[in-house]
């Protein structure tokens, strides 16, 4: 079953701080200003970005740019996890992207991977669902600063705030530390956060902290297991 949740999970308390938190809560940019100090529409969902929301094209475009196999640009990766955890510029990663420093087309990268950014089939739909009944949504995101490019292409702000970005916050999934942060910022209990990964570890990682998971596969699936714990879905008139 794709929700990991706790038994009882599913019954959402109204707006409750968090007492681990010190000091009232922050205000936070939710959905369409649904969410106030004191009123607030529980659970909040934390979303993860990529091949959850957005296509990723970093493993489907981008050996294509640079003409590599998916196994050497592997080895990039290691790069891109320590890119996320910084507010790094793009311009920099020209610098480094390649051990010996050669230069190459920066602007093109971006422009391949602007083109590969879409919504993941059925996402956007169920997005406007969940906003159109004043859930709180937020990103809680490993992307590095290129999320600027998809909110420029895609514009989910419409849909969600981009609170907890890696290169923000300084902390990475699966680090349990990334987790106590969301929810020290966000003044809520662990069982009144609802968090949607396509990766098992870090859906696991959720779970250890007290908040509900669920592990995405697609949207029907999702939609599926949000029904199940209670989110309310229908479109409202």
């Amino acid at each position: 079953m794709a929700a990991i949740f706790r038994p009882g999970a599913a019954v959402f308390p109204h707006y409750r701080p968090n007492p681990a938190a010190s000091g009232p809560p922050p205000a936070m940019a939710g959905v369409g200003g649904c969410s106030t100090l004191r009123s607030r529409k529980l659970p909040v969902l934390l979303f993860d970005v990529m091949d959850t929301i957005v296509r990723d094209p970093f493993y489907h475009d981008i050996p294509a740019f640079f003409k590599y196999c998916e196994e050497l640009l592997l080895l990039f990766s290691v790069i891109i996890s320590l890119i996320s955890s910084l507010i790094f510029p793009l311009t920099e990663l020209a610098q480094i992207f390649f051990k010996d420093g050669r230069p190459f087309d920066l602007e093109g990268l971006k422009d391949c991977m602007r083109r590969g950014y879409s919504f993941v089939d059925g996402i956007e739909e169920l997005l406007h669902m969940l906003k159109e009944n004043n859930y709180e949504l937020h990103a809680f995101t490993n992307y590095p600063v290129w999320y600027m490019m998809i909110e420029e292409k895609l514009k989910l702000s419409k849909y969600l705030s981009w609170t907890f970005c890696s290169c923000k916050i300084g902390k990475r999934k699966p680090a349990p530390d990334s987790y106590t942060e969301v929810l020290h910022r966000l003044g809520i209990e662990p069982t009144s956060c609802l968090f949607i990964d396509d990766r098992q570890k870090n859906v696991e990682a959720a779970k250890d902290a007290g908040m509900i998971g669920i592990h995405f596969r697609d949207a029907d699936s999702l939609k599926q297991d949000l029904s199940s714990l209670g989110i309310e879905l229908a479109v409202l008139t």
